[in-house]
């Protein structure tokens, strides 16, 4: 026999944000800094997270080696 869900659904064209008011004069002002623990392996990490696409062209070895000396992390695909 069939279930019939009547609960209701959202999709993305249902919901609204809204961006909040922002006292910064600048886009340079942001800081993306965040620090993280590892709970099994009881280390922080300090850092900036955003890796490069894992396309050909941008996900390179020489990516990699720029976003490291900025502290970004990234993820090599081979």
């Amino acid at each position: 026999m069939p279930h019939i869900d009547n609960d209701v659904k959202l999709d993305f064209k249902d919901v609204l944000t809204r961006p909040n008011c922002s006292t910064l004069k600048s886009r340079s002002e942001v800081n993306l800094t965040r620090s993280f623990s590892f709970r099994n392996a009881k280390q922080m990490y300090t850092g900036i997270l955003i890796i490069a696409a894992n396309m050909d062209t941008v996900g390179t070895f020489e990516m990699a080696k720029v976003l490291s000396i900025h502290s970004f992390p990234s993820l090599i695909k081979h």
